[in-house]
């Protein structure tokens, strides 16, 4: 019988005995989002989830109510979409399937649910969601305008990494405005909105919103975001301005030499696009759009830069330029430019400002300058309060690391970059900086004196001068803590990395590059997902990827470049920072992990004909079935300093993925009823296995290639190792970290596989041994050497990133292995969670939650003496297998009653000295006695 039929069948029998709660809906959702706004499915998933005091609720049905009011929902009438009665366990990624879905309205909806034990919930508070804008005829003729318009002649939407500037300069960062009069009462008002690079847009003279950096970067030659803004609550009776402000964002990369590029990508200077509809109270409506009747003129911003910083002249300031009343006469009219062929809503959570850091200490240098120290290694921006007299400059240079001297150190994250602000004087001012970032601890100030300060020749008085954090908004969907502070720390570090590099990509690094590098999307994807809801964030860099794959009329068709969106061709050493298989093997594995963790099984099917694609040009760079190009395990720790793989030979990790990509897409053929195409990528499997063993197992040894980790793991996680060999491999393994002093030597790709290996094999004793020390190359010892944030070398070298993504793979253990919150082989999203708690070593608590599709999930343990304490709770909908450490003679209760006595809980057995146990929703208290 089917494992999930058998655990349904067991909460069918066992709910019989119990009583009846109170069970109730919450956590309505709509694409990911909770009431979002600019839905541009035209068959949204909705999900929910249940809150439900007795143990082991699991729903039989569920009714679905859609309404074009909230009136009419109060009145239990579905006029939009009445699903019935459906006899469905399903909570996740239910289609909506109701009336054709128009554009810019907004649906409200709720939902009722049966247990099954025919208990009805009640009908849940109300949700909602607005339909975005589906064509481009939605748009109602809105144009794209700008202050001027690139030469044809200098647009460069791919340019290789070795390109010359045809120009020099920077450009105008324009203000854009247009008046308008309500003269009747609005019932609801939306902006929906893009603007490239990057866009402020204002109302009445206040920002629209919390974003920062709207709308996210994509492939602009082949799309491009919007954003929309309720602006109901906002409009008033009479005269009304939206004002925009414009920055170049990835747009459009200014050729100033005096400031740092990494790439120098320009599609065109700055331009945006609007449609504000209103509906009147009367039932009547209105759109104002954007044409060449707004007006433009440049902004103070003087110099923007997503690589240079940014200058701000306050002198340049027009008080009111976004406001009413304000005359625009000497304003020029916008001009009609050209845009992005499609336009798409910005459905991945926005990014925002989060932590502040003010300075814990201030140094003045010999030059005069002043260092702040802002304790905490992050990405973001500034916030400059300062009083001085008109024309006054201040400059700000952010940086991670200090040199010998004191001062700031750019040279590893992109040098120069600053902040630049021209006073208007006579009072306190306050700025910050709207549309460029970087990641820094330190800030070196020039041209003022913090306030307080001896100041003879009377410089500026900055009185305040911090940080601010910015990053994607995605919620938290994580919380770990444990005993060993060591680990806690690690933990804190990894999460710096993750948040400073959560952007609208997952970039490498918050200052020199700022790529969405795509190896770290599938490796570092398990930890950044216990920690973080990325539905959303993931379904936008899959587009990425679809958007910055190669075309058919390519000589590399089908590739998919290293990064995304490619914004640089990388042809340094013969193209191997484009084509690495671990790097665009994203493109496969990405949606599949979506699918296993989302239950999002859409995105398949619509990604299917990029993997086809990807896996075909893999093909054709194999020989005899073994891929050799790229990077390899990039930053494994060799006798040399970090970069392409050193321990492990080339070809080793690059075909271990092709492998791994060819067994997921016959898994997701299945799946699409593409029978054909499955029974192809399993022969292709089956001869790229033998191939690689042929190539790189040593048979008297039991070692792949150098025996390095990552050869070793890849293997053996991957499922290479022929079943026969598995114990020998992973005895390789272990022999090798213990010869080594109980140290890593495995890079950006093989250290997640090592992990996982170990972990898989019962060794986690092993992982801990290599990772609670502080005197190897690790977490421990990037702490000691004072990092705040998880740094690109193993060694926290200075001379490279010192706030980096790629090596966080520890985060996914201390959720999965030491806490033990997995999910079973064959689940989706959480439906059959595993709890596997792993003591090692001197930890003698964890706890972890981890709040999944269904609802949270939370595992916390801990030992004292020789009694072994485990707290678990289990979401409603759900069931979960438990594996407690536990001989067959050890006593086991739970609740204080012997666990045999518990009848909605079933003891499955013994294995591998763990008493296994199923149990359905509920919180349990488990106590072994051994």
């Amino acid at each position: 019988m089917n494992t999930r039929y058998r655990y349904i069948l067991f909460f069918l029998l066992i709910s019989a005995t119990g009583f009846s709660q109170a069970l109730t809906v919450t956590n309505l959702r709509c694409e990911y989002r909770s009431n979002p706004l600019g839905v541009q499915t035209a068959k949204p998933a909705l999900s929910w989830q249940l809150v439900a005091q007795q143990r082991n609720t699991l729903q039989k049905a569920y009714q679905i109510l859609v309404a074009d009011s909230p009136e009419a929902l109060g009145q239990n009438k579905g006029n939009i979409w009445n699903s019935g009665r459906v006899n469905s366990d399903a909570s996740i990624q239910v289609s909506y399937q109701g009336k054709v879905l128009e554009p810019t309205k907004f649906y409200y909806w709720k939902i009722k649910v049966w247990d099954t034990k025919d208990t009805e919930s009640p009908w849940s508070p109300v949700a909602s969601w607005q339909m975005g804008l589906l064509t481009k005829v939605d748009w109602k003729g809105a144009a794209w305008i700008g202050y001027e318009k690139l030469p044809d002649s200098l647009v460069n939407t791919l340019p290789t990494d070795g390109k010359k500037d045809k120009v020099q300069g920077g450009n105008v960062l324009p203000l854009v405005r247009k008046s308008l009069t309500i003269t009747k009462s609005v019932r609801k008002a939306t902006l929906f909105i893009s603007g490239l690079g990057q866009f402020d847009a204002h109302l009445n003279g206040q920002k629209i919103g919390d974003h920062f950096l709207d709308p996210g970067w994509t492939k602009y030659d082949k799309q491009a975001q919007y954003v929309t803004f309720d602006l109901t609550d906002k409009l008033k009776s009479g005269e009304n301005v939206i004002g925009v402000m414009l920055g170049n964002g990835f747009y459009y990369v200014p050729p100033v030499k005096e400031r740092y590029r990494k790439l120098k990508v320009m599609f065109g200077y700055p331009k945006m696009i609007c449609r504000l509809f209103i509906t009147y109270t009367d039932g009547s409506t209105d759109n104002v759009v954007s044409d060449a009747s707004w007006k433009t003129a440049p902004s103070p911003i003087t110099f923007s830069s997503i690589y240079g910083g940014e200058n701000y002249n306050a002198t340049r300031e027009q008080p009111g330029w976004d406001g009413p009343a304000f005359t625009d006469k000497s304003w020029k009219n916008a001009l009609i430019v050209d845009g992005p062929p499609v336009l798409t809503s910005q459905m991945q959570e926005p990014l925002k400002v989060f932590d502040t850091f003010a300075p814990i200490s201030k140094k003045r240098l010999d030059s005069g300058d002043w260092v702040y120290d802002l304790g905490q290694n992050a990405s973001g921006i500034i916030s400059l309060t300062v009083n001085g007299k008109q024309g006054d400059t201040i400059r700000i240079y952010p940086a991670e690391l200090l040199k010998a001297d004191g001062s700031v150190n750019q040279k590893a994250s992109g040098s120069p970059f600053y902040f630049e602000y021209v006073l208007k004087g006579g009072r306190a001012e306050t700025w910050q900086p709207r549309f460029t970032y970087y990641g820094f601890r330190y800030l070196q100030l020039k041209g003022g004196v913090p306030q307080g300060e001896q100041n003879p020749v009377q410089k500026p008085q900055v009185i305040d001068l911090k940080g601010l954090h910015t990053r994607n908004a995605a919620a938290s969907a994580g919380q770990f803590s444990c005993s060993n502070e060591l680990f806690n720390k690690a933990s804190t570090l990894i999460d710096w990395g993750i948040k400073s590099n959560m952007a609208s990509v997952f970039t490498d690094c918050p200052h020199r590059e700022k790529l969405g590098w795509l190896e770290e999307l599938h490796l570092m994807g398990g930890s950044v997902r216990y920690q973080y809801d990325i539905a959303s964030l993931l379904k936008k860099v899959i587009q990425d990827m679809k958007d910055s794959q190669l075309d058919n009329q390519s000589a590399d068709a089908g590739l998919v470049p290293e990064i995304a969106p490619e914004y640089v061709k990388f042809d340094w050493g013969g193209g191997i920072f484009r084509d690495s298989p671990e790097w665009g093997s994203s493109a496969i594995i990405v949606p599949w992990y979506l699918y296993q963790w989302y239950g999002e099984k859409d995105e398949l099917a619509a990604s299917y004909t990029m993997m086809q694609r990807y896996i075909a040009y893999l093909g054709t760079k194999a020989k005899s079935h073994i891929l050799a190009q790229g990077l390899g395990d990039w930053y494994d720790l060799g006798p040399k300093p970090p970069g392409v793989s050193q321990l492990t030979p080339m070809g080793v990790t690059g075909t271990a993925m092709y492998y791994y990509d060819l067994t997921i897409l016959a898994k997701i053929a299945r799946m699409l009823n593409k029978s054909d195409d499955a029974l192809q990528y399993d022969k292709l499997a089956g001869e790229v296995k033998v191939a690689f063993n042929q190539a790189f197992f040593n048979h008297q040894t039991k070692q792949y290639a150098t025996n390095s980790q990552t050869a070793n793991a890849m293997a053996l996680y991957l499922n290479l190792v022929e079943p026969q060999y598995r114990e020998a491999v992973v005895e390789n393994i272990v022999q090798d970290i213990r010869s080594r002093n109980n140290s890593l030597t495995a890079g950006d790709i093989g250290y997640r596989y090592l992990l996982r290996a170990l972990e898989d094999a019962g060794r986690s004793d092993v992982i801990f041994d290599m990772n609670s020390r502080s005197d190897v190359p690790g977490y421990g010892y990037q702490l000691a050497k004072g990092a705040t944030a998880l740094t690109e070398s193993w060694q926290a070298l200075p001379s490279v990133s010192n706030n980096h993504f790629m090596l966080g793979h520890l985060l996914e253990w201390l959720y999965a292995g030491l806490a033990g919150i997995k999910q079973a082989d064959t689940s989706i999203a959480f439906r059959n969670s595993v709890i596997y708690p792993q003591p090692v070593g001197d930890v003698m608590q964890a706890k972890a939650s981890y709040d999944s599709p269904y609802g949270l999930i939370s595992s916390d343990w801990k030992k004292v003496g020789t009694r072994f304490d485990l707290t678990v709770q289990i979401p409603p909908n759900t069931s979960s297998e438990i594996y407690l450490p536990a001989s067959i003679s050890s006593p086991i209760t739970e609740g204080g009653q012997p666990v045999g006595k518990r009848k909605e809980i079933k003891v499955l057995g013994f294995e591998k000295d763990r008493a296994r146990i199923l149990v359905g929703s509920g919180t349990y208290r488990f106590t072994v006695q051994d």
